[in-house]
């Protein structure tokens, strides 16, 4: 484990006992586990901005009825092979469907992935959870 370093930060007193009430409902155990989380998701945000590797997950609803849904997400799937990892398909109920996509490499093609696969008549909701390799966090 790397070396811990204490430093004391100021802030109004509304605004910490909004992050106090916050981090309890969130059950962090202490104020520094919190602005360790918040710390480390900015340097992921700046990982994905600097077009570094990232990885993450892009996940859809579809009803899997609509006519041709499945070959038109299969062919997008097909011609992004290079950022897709994994791919996890889910049965809801007898209409809806799950799809979770794990996809690692550049930020500009798992967001082109993303936003092509929401597109496509019949996804229902789709959205790019955005993460890291963890190499550089």
């Amino acid at each position: 484990m790397s070396e811990l370093f204490r430093f004391g930060i100021s802030l109004p007193k509304d605004l910490l006992d909004k992050f106090d009430k916050l981090i309890g409902e969130k059950n962090y155990s202490n104020r520094s586990e919190a602005f360790r989380d918040l710390i480390r998701q900015e340097l992921i945000k700046k990982e994905w901005q600097e077009g570094g590797e990232i990885a993450g997950a892009i996940t859809l609803i579809y009803d899997h009825h609509k006519r041709e849904l499945i070959n038109k997400l299969t062919d997008i799937q097909h011609n992004h092979q290079k950022v897709i990892i994994s791919t996890q398909h889910i049965h809801l109920d007898h209409d809806n469907c799950l799809e979770i996509i794990a996809v690692k490499g550049h930020p500009k093609e798992a967001q082109k992935l993303a936003d092509t696969l929401k597109a496509v008549k019949g996804v229902k909701h789709g959205v790019l959870n955005m993460s890291s390799t963890g190499k550089d966090i």
